[in-house]
């Protein structure tokens, strides 16, 4: 079978868009996440997601359009580089990276669909069925942060990322109360992460503030120190990784494969962190997953995204040899609530790799109507979105 592309049509997700921790705060109704959707002369579609904005995203369609259009839908890997490759001096990076992360995304969810196999099977295979999520959120006031993390606890996961403002932003004093509080809150079972969130603009902490800082965390059992620096101090991050007593982690602001070898090659993270939605989607993520995997530094991605996101993530870590985790807003309407059947904890803690053909997602297109506002002409005037 020979799928063709039709069309590809972005599909923007606001009004309950979570706060980034970036210090201007988020508005909810702001476009932060966009789904893609790519369709194909055999009636077969693949949906996709994006970390960028509808706007970049369609701006970024018509630069790809002559690049894809009536293209074969079951090669993704070829196509995806062919989009890279094409776009070079215009591209390479930003916005139309993130946009072809999710064509690429759609893509494999039409060659799984298309072959009957989950998109696991097609990475290469399955060495796990289920998977730890850690539960995202952002830190806060210690008695604000303690009910949040009494909120997350009560949902299943037994793990949990803190990350940005207020940590590192006012003394070191508040850091430790905010970490004591959190292993206070959720007791010596529950795995802690920390995010300091150095990509933030104008980042004011260097190499010794991370250093005594990743000290400090070890002493509360942190699982890891994630940002400590700002994202391109790539000699900070190797100085850090050799003096830190905690694993170190960065990589969600890097897209395409080519920007992840020094950071690999030359040791600057015990774990990397791409984002599926920016980094050019499955097809570089796998790329980027074996690179480290071959360097003995452990693939753990980042997932502040949608359901798409996230099923393409269980995909990914299912396929790899080594993995642990995958990130988890929670909560989020763009992961509970745009999908017929959301996901579920079992009781470990642990995610399920869906096992139906392509991401194995029924998407609710009802749901996805409430946050994008774009609906197709249906029965009685009314306009709604058509899987």
């Amino acid at each position: 079978m020979v799928l063709k592309i039709t069309n590809i049509q972005a599909i923007p997700l606001h009004g309950r868009t979570p706060d980034s921790g970036w210090t201007q705060g988020m508005d909810p109704g702001e476009n932060l996440m966009t789904l893609v959707k790519v369709e194909t002369d055999g009636g077969v579609s693949g949906i996709g997601s994006c970390y960028t904005s509808e706007a970049l995203v369609s701006a970024s369609l018509r630069l790809l359009r002559p690049y894809f259009a009536g293209e074969c839908a079951i090669e993704p890997e070829r196509l995806s580089e062919k989009l890279h490759q094409s776009t070079f001096w215009q591209g390479r990076g930003g916005a139309v990276a993130h946009a072809i992360s999710g064509i690429d995304i759609a893509l494999w969810d039409i060659l799984g669909k298309a072959t009957g196999q989950p998109v696991a099977r097609l990475l290469g295979g399955t060495y796990r069925d289920r998977i730890k999520p850690y539960g995202s959120i952002l830190f806060d006031e210690p008695e604000v942060l303690r009910k949040k993390l009494e909120g997350v606890v009560s949902r299943g996961f037994k793990a949990i990322k803190m990350g940005w403002a207020p940590f590192g932003r006012v003394s070191r004093e508040l850091d430790e109360k905010l970490v004591k509080t959190a292993r206070e809150t959720v007791g010596p079972d529950v795995e802690l992460m920390v995010d300091a969130g150095g990509s933030e603009q104008f980042w004011p902490h260097g190499y010794k503030w991370a250093v005594e800082t990743a000290r400090m965390l070890v002493d509360y059992g942190v699982a890891w120190f994630e940002e400590a620096l700002p994202p391109d101090d790539l000699d900070g991050f190797i100085k850090l990784r050799e003096q830190a007593p905690l694993p170190i982690t960065t990589g969600e602001v890097l897209t395409r494969r080519q920007s992840f070898i020094p950071w690999i090659e030359r040791g600057a993270v015990d774990y990397i962190q791409p984002d599926v939605t920016k980094v050019g989607g499955l097809s570089e993520m796998r790329r980027i997953a074996w690179l480290a995997y071959d360097h003995n530094i452990l693939l753990v991605p980042h997932g502040w995204n949608t359901a798409v996101g996230l099923a393409a993530d269980l995909h990914l870590t299912a396929a790899m040899p080594v993995a642990r985790w995958v990130e988890y807003i929670t909560p989020s309407p763009y992961i509970e609530e745009i999908v017929a059947e959301p996901f579920t904890l079992d009781s470990d803690g642990l995610l399920p790799v869906p096992t139906k053909p392509g991401l194995g997602l029924e998407i609710d297109w009802d749901g996805v109507a409430r946050y994008s506002g774009m609906r197709a002409v249906g029965r009685g005037g009314k306009k709604r979105v058509r899987s």
